[in-house]
């Protein structure tokens, strides 16, 4: 119901153009917002080319369109008033609106019919419990639409590709302000998957698409398992763009193609960048990968960083992943650090064998380490090792870049053996686990844990650094310059035999992107785990940043042992 009032001083020639006008709308505040911002006579008040008759319309539907408005949440009885008034040359609305009783869900009926009604009947009822809108909820026409695409979509994520909903109704009883809701889904026939077409490939095999491929033939429609395919190929250097998808055509749901379409990258790329941490100073480095050498798919990558305290490049040739999903390579490196009175000078050379999945991956290595040690003052030690190793992760999380429940595991294991190009036998395991914890919609706790521990008879002199141990800097124990803690000897710090650090932090998130945290490191690295060995304690606050490239942290740290206060950035931009 609408009454309009206008009070007129001085009224315009109907059709001429007017002025623009004031609006005031009062509403309760479940439909204020919407209202102001929908109707026409507010997002028409500024303009000065609004006639008299056009006016006098757009006064006249402002109870229809109220009545349109609220309906759509819930409110399907509004009373509206409109006073229109006209003082020296200047038009005034006052529109005052009374939303009435909302209407809430009376009932809901459900109904899935199709092979998934006897096939499935658990699911049936998964789906059911999921239904967003039980009786006595208020009614909204977005919350009943997303209610309705929502089951729609879960239906159709597993198994029953071709699944539709045939009909949905609601129906107002504006008397009672009560709403009984229908809906009812066919699921079509179960979907089970067949081979991979593949269109796009030029430059690159597409049996290496094949090789990464974890779908088996027969296996039921699952659209998180195509997800994890289009993954698998883009984690490979060779594509830039994948798109994946399975017809819905009923007829073909026995064995239904899975279509691939690739875009491939240039075989050529040259990449570069900029950055600074507290750990190694600010940086440059420049990276070059060719991705069919041989005209065989094999990859070339190589990368020189100079940084102000580290400076270093590797190369490595590979082979595209065989049919097992393994990449096997050659690889070489050299790594050069001064700090704390330490010049390391490390080489690497080897192979690797490796597979990637979508939260596993696997390396069998066979490296050479040769290092060239130089303390300050002291006497230089050139050590080598021939070690035979092996890796393995995991990547149990809800995101992968920005997680906030689950855990990150990191392993290794080898050995040496002397004489085999080995100056002195020993194992090494080290192991590192990162654990998330949901606190509220955004916070987060995350813990951290990391041990490691070179076996040997002999003292760690004669190991290459490279595969000893140092404790310190921002992904260590903050508060501490990087790799300071160690074994001391004549101002010189020397790596160790062993390994132990955690950390506890909480991350407090204002907003999507920024957020503010409090922690606690602790931990040491020495070569006698059996005597009394200081704990290194850091604690702080940092500010978080999710970049568009990834996390940003910047910390402030206090190093208990030193009593000084140390930051920990690390920035970097690619270009």
């Amino acid at each position: 119901m609408a009454s309009l009032t206008a009070l007129a001083c001085g009224l315009c020639a109907p059709g001429l153009a007017q002025a623009d006008y004031r609006v005031r709308v009062d509403a309760p505040k479940e439909i204020a917002k919407l209202l102001k911002d929908n109707l026409d006579v507010v997002r028409y008040a500024s303009r000065d080319d609004i006639g008299e008759a056009q006016f006098e319309h757009i006064v006249a539907t402002i109870g229809e369109q109220v009545q349109e408005l609220t309906s759509t949440e819930g409110y399907f009885s509004p009373v509206t008033h409109v006073d229109v008034a006209t003082v020296n040359g200047k038009r005034d609305v006052d529109i005052k609106v009374e939303a009435g009783p909302r209407t809430h869900i009376k009932d809901v009926d459900l109904k899935f019919t199709g092979p998934v009604a006897e096939q499935d009947p658990q699911r049936v009822e998964q789906l059911r419990n999921a239904w967003e809108l039980p009786a006595d909820a208020p009614f909204r026409q977005p919350d009943w639409d997303k209610a309705k695409n929502d089951t729609l979509f879960q239906l159709g994520q597993k198994r029953y590709h071709a699944a539709k909903m045939t009909f949905s109704r609601a129906v107002v009883d504006a008397d009672n302000d009560a709403a009984s809701l229908a809906a009812t889904y066919e699921s079509g026939p179960p979907f089970t998957l067949g081979p991979l077409v593949i269109t796009g490939t030029r430059r690159y095999p597409a049996q290496i698409i094949r090789n990464v491929n974890p779908l088996s033939e027969g296996e039921a429609f699952d659209a998180d398992r195509l997800q994890e395919l289009q993954r698998q190929i883009q984690a490979t250097p060779y594509f830039s763009n994948v798109i994946i998808s399975v017809t819905e055509d009923p007829a073909k749901a026995e064995l239904a193609p899975v279509e691939v379409k690739v875009r491939e990258f240039p075989e050529h790329r040259v990449q570069s960048g900029v950055g600074y941490t507290t750990d190694t100073g600010a940086s440059i480095n420049g990276r070059y990968s060719y991705y069919n050498l041989f005209g065989k798919a094999w990859t070339f990558d190589s990368q020189a960083r100079l940084e102000q305290y580290r400076q270093g490049g590797y190369a490595e040739i590979g082979m595209p992943p065989d049919e097992s999903a393994y990449t096997n390579s050659l690889r070489g490196s050299f790594d050069r650090t001064y700090l704390n009175g330490l010049d390391q000078r490390s080489t690497q050379v080897g192979i690797k064998r490796a597979r990637s999945r979508e939260r596993y991956d696997w390396a069998y290595t066979l490296d050479f380490y040769r290092t060239d040690e130089r303390p300050d003052g002291g006497e230089r030690f050139l050590n080598k090792a021939l070690v035979p190793a092996f890796s393995w992760n995991r990547r149990d999380v809800d995101d992968l870049i920005f997680p906030r429940k689950g855990n990150i595991i990191n392993t290794q294991l080898g050995f040496a053996a002397k004489p085999l190009l080995t100056d002195q036998s020993f194992a090494r395991l080290y192991g590192r686990i990162r654990q998330y914890f949901p606190v509220g919609q955004r916070d987060r706790v995350l813990a951290r844990l990391e041990l490691g521990a070179v076996l040997t008879n002999g003292n760690s002199n004669r190991i290459p650094s490279s595969l000893l141990f140092f404790a310190g800097g921002t992904s260590s124990i903050r508060g501490y310059t990087y790799q300071s803690i160690g074994r001391q000897q004549n101002g010189t710090t020397f790596p160790t035999k062993y390994l132990a650090t955690a950390s506890l932090e909480y991350q407090r998130w204002v907003t999507r992107d920024w957020g503010g945290a409090v922690f606690w490191d602790v931990g040491t690295a020495t070569d006698d785990y059996r005597h009394p060995t200081p704990l290194y304690h850091g604690v702080g606050l940092g500010v978080r940043w999710r970049s568009p490239v990834g996390p940003v942290n910047l910390d402030l740290g206090y190093g208990v042992h030193d009593r000084r206060f140390r930051p920990s950035i690390s920035l970097g931009v690619a270009f």
